[in-house]
């Protein structure tokens, strides 16, 4: 079952015994009276905040500004701070902060919890995200909070709180120190921001001051990466916009290039996976090395590649089968999930210059 069905589905079941205060009903029903209005009089909001987030704001205190809104209404396993560190998407994260921030390595890991899966029973299968929050010893004490995919463990979205001092939080920086604080974090924690076309504008009617920051590709439409600045915190997403990566010809044969794979590795998960361009990923093949052996120089096991190949694979197949009955349930992606795994292995162990 894809994420976006799982999460639909947890919060369905959440939603089944959560009942909203008469004064949260009201705000909501208030603030539909003046969106109706606005749209009858053909005002149309000119400053938006992707994915939908102003509108949430209606419902969400300020002081909930750090922790992604949507997945904290779904029911979650607490991890213990061993369980993160053993857990591979946990403990891959962590690996990962504290090369970039050194500093990282003596906070405490003060919560942590999954959604879906288990951290104690395997069976119970993968999470779908991850979410550690780490603190520095202190009353205002750094903080960090984490929120990773469970499958790919993308970092989906970083915090940094109180990493300024308290009498001159970030949001008081000039705007150009603050797009150096924000440039640092996406630097070290996904890549380089230089070929990002770069914005700054304030969120209309926010209070307290709040500012958005895009990084979006040259023709594109929607940021690469969107970050927040308000208060003393910086809130980084990966959004992920802009044209999906793609590369012709990873592997050659007798001198020319050889499209045979290309369906399979032109896989965004998979670059993200291994931390690497599409451009990168095919220079390395020309070198010799197979996809399986790149992956083992940057610790990511072979079955973790052949997952998220197969899983993309699994589900171009289930959308392009309208007239077989096909439905995009988990059992019919495990199904072809296993039908596919001989051909990603093939693909992932295959050597340019040699036959298939």
């Amino acid at each position: 079952m894809p994420i976006e069905s799982q999460i639909r589905e947890y919060l369905h079941q959440e939603a089944e015994t959560m009942e909203c205060p008469p004064a949260i009903s009201k705000r909501i029903e208030q603030s539909y009276s003046h969106y109706a209005q606005r749209q009858r009089s053909k005002k149309t909001m000119k400053k938006r905040w992707i994915g939908g987030l102003v509108a949430a704001a209606i419902m969400i205190p300020t002081a909930a500004f750090a922790a992604p809104p949507l997945f904290e209404m779904a029911k979650r396993t607490p991890m213990t701070a061993e369980q993160v560190k053993v857990d591979a998407v946990g403990g891959a994260a962590l690996d990962k902060l504290y090369r970039s921030y050194p500093e990282t390595k003596s906070f405490e890991i003060i919560d942590a919890s999954q959604l879906g899966g288990d951290p104690a029973d395997a069976s119970q299968g993968k999470a779908i995200q991850t979410s550690i929050v780490l603190q520095e010893k202190g009353a205002h004490g750094k903080k960090v909070r984490l929120d990773l995919n469970g499958i790919t463990g993308e970092i989906e979205h970083v915090n940094q709180e109180n990493w300024q001092p308290q009498e001159k939080p970030v949001i008081s920086l000039t705007d150009q120190e603050i797009k150096s604080k924000v440039d640092d974090l996406i630097n070290k924690l996904y890549g380089s921001t230089g070929k990002y076309e770069y914005s700054m504008e304030p969120m209309q009617n926010s209070d307290p001051k709040t500012l958005i920051l895009n990084y979006t590709e040259k023709g594109s439409a929607t940021p690469f990466y969107q970050a927040l600045v308000q208060g003393n915190t910086i809130s980084v997403s990966l959004i992920g916009g802009g044209p999906a990566p793609s590369v012709e010809g990873f592997f050659t044969t007798n001198g020319k290039p050889d499209y045979t794979a290309d369906a399979f590795l032109n896989d965004e998960k998979l670059f993200s996976l291994l931390q690497m361009s599409p451009a990168e990923l095919k220079q390395e093949l020309a070198k010799g090395a197979s996809v399986a052996e790149i992956a083992a120089s940057k610790k990511v096991s072979k079955q973790q590649v052949m997952d998220v190949i197969a899983s993309t694979q699994a589900q171009k197949q289930i959308q392009a089968d309208s007239h077989g009955g096909a439905s995009d349930d988990e059992r019919t992606l495990e199904q072809w999930k296993q039908f596919l795994e001989p051909k990603v292995s093939q693909v992932i162990e295959h050597k340019t210059e040699t036959p298939w």
